[in-house]
């Protein structure tokens, strides 16, 4: 493994800062992606010389994610970790697919739900008074939260390089439970972003209205409609002649039109 050992701590501390760009090309496509991907390019040309194995690499890491600005950079350590020891591609991809949500989720719990406002409560107090110690305070607050994001890159890279040996050895079980796991994720990032409302009601007699939505589809399957059209748009995606920008211009267009009937 220590022939493989290209990365310095010296770099895992320059895709921390790097890190800072993961939301500074933004698309509905794959969110963060592009930010994901430009914030660790250096660290990838260093480790994979041959240039199928970079593209590979870079191809991987413009899939779809969306994870908390602050934590992603023990995310990407570990990953460029296991980039570093030539790991499985799927067994990379599948970590990847696991961890970004839960992340997120922890990320927003304890910054944006927590600390951040408690913070911005009381340095809002503060200000208010007329002390500067209120903007001062909270600028220092943010200032160390970012500077967070070192120490937990430098934490992601070692515990991936740790972990190495036992993924090498367990590689596709690992692989297979990562995948597993990164697919529930997805089913449930599905549930919470696609939503699909049908407002139309029947009409049975003068005391009784059907609600088509609460009444028909939540009683069968609470959220089927949207995870029917997710994996219609899934299928359609897989067909040579659309591409995402085509799919994004049929929804909103669906939108509009079924609105304006008053359908959804």
């Amino acid at each position: 493994m220590e022939s493989n050992k290209v990365i310095t701590k010296s770099d895992i501390t320059k895709l921390a800062i790097r890190s800072s760009f993961l939301q500074a090309s933004f698309n509905y496509e794959r969110m963060q992606s592009c930010g994901f991907l430009y914030s660790q390019l250096p660290l990838l040309k260093k480790i994979h010389k041959d240039k199928k194995d970079l593209s590979d690499a870079m191809n991987d890491n413009l899939e779809f994610i969306n994870t908390h600005p602050n934590l992603v950079g023990f995310l990407m350590g570990l990953l460029v970790s296991l980039e570093e020891a030539k790991e499985k591609r799927a067994t990379i991809k599948g970590l990847k697919l696991a961890l970004f949500a839960p992340l997120a989720g922890i990320g927003d719990a304890i910054f944006w739900f927590t600390l951040l406002p408690i913070m911005a409560g009381v340095c809002a107090s503060l200000a208010m008074s007329g002390s500067i110690l209120g903007p001062i305070l909270f600028f220092a607050v943010y200032l160390a939260i970012w500077l967070l994001r070192i120490p937990l890159t430098h934490l992601g890279y070692n515990l991936g390089i740790n972990a190495v040996e036992r993924i090498k050895k367990e590689s596709d079980i690992i692989a297979k439970g990562a995948t597993i796991l990164g697919v529930t994720v997805i089913g449930g990032l599905i549930a919470s972003y696609v939503h699909i409302n049908v407002i139309s009601e029947i009409v049975v007699n003068a005391q009784k209205t059907v609600s088509v939505q609460a009444d028909f589809f939540d009683k069968i399957f609470p959220n089927i409609l949207g995870l029917g059209y997710v994996l219609v748009m899934y299928y359609l995606l897989t067909k040579k002649r659309f591409n995402p920008i085509m799919l994004i211009a049929i929804t909103f267009g669906l939108s509009i039109l079924l609105s304006f009937l008053g359908i959804l």
